[in-house]
């Protein structure tokens, strides 16, 4: 029988080890896997690339595992809104390394992981510091840079609900980049506010389908 389900997020998260790229989903706090972060920070993995929109908000969740010490690189595209103060600290520090991928670009190369596409061309950020050593070409017209896929080792997402075979709908915008996140990852991890038997969730409604995902974790009331 196949039941993806573990009873606590520590268990999910038990085999991130040191080094590891770690995609970890949200838009801020909107669809961000509160709960999983914070059994990764107790787990103690080192050395971590972040795959991120930002880069932490205040002093909690992906801040916190900042702050914590525990990440090596972050990728993402906005690491500078009013509360990242943890980042911009560790960055000014030289304490932390940062790749800057436009968001649009983020997002596509992620989903490049997932779908098995080896690189694409892009004309957003032709000409800047973001397309130095890449190669560029001339199409009808336009001026691209080449982008490389984003593979990880985990992601960490979350959804509304999941059955036990991993199959996730999600609320809204916190689903963001919670389904190319899942594609792209080795394994991924996904907190869920409710566990539903097999059958319930409506085939049409189904986001990410559960070959995807690795892990369901449910946390209920806790996030």
């Amino acid at each position: 029988m196949i039941n993806k389900i573990f009873a606590e997020p520590e268990l999910a998260v038990a085999g991130i080890g040191d080094g590891a790229t770690v995609m970890i989903g949200g838009f801020g706090n909107a669809g961000m896997p509160s709960a999983l972060i914070d059994a990764l920070i107790a787990q103690g993995a080192r050395e971590l690339t972040i795959v991120n929109n930002n880069a932490g908000n205040g002093d909690t969740g992906l801040a916190a595992l900042l702050a914590a010490g525990r990440v090596r690189k972050i990728i993402c595209s906005f690491p500078r809104q009013a509360d990242s103060h943890v980042f911009d600290s560790l960055y000014r520090a030289g304490k932390i390394e940062l790749e800057l991928t436009p968001q649009g670009n983020l997002a596509e190369r992620i989903r490049a992981a997932g779908a098995g596409i080896g690189g694409f061309f892009t004309p957003t950020g032709y000409g800047t510091r973001l397309a130095e050593g890449k190669e560029t070409r001339f199409i009808n017209g336009r001026h691209y840079v080449l982008e490389s896929p984003i593979h990880a080792d985990y992601a960490l997402i979350k959804a509304l609900r999941g059955d036990r075979w991993g199959n996730l709908v999600y609320r809204k915008a916190a689903r963001n980049f919670g389904p190319v996140m899942a594609m792209a990852a080795k394994c991924t991890i996904a907190q869920v506010d409710q566990v539903v038997g097999l059958g319930e969730l409506d085939p049409e409604a189904i986001i990410t389908p559960g070959i995807f995902v690795q892990r369901i974790v449910p946390v209920g009331g806790r996030q």
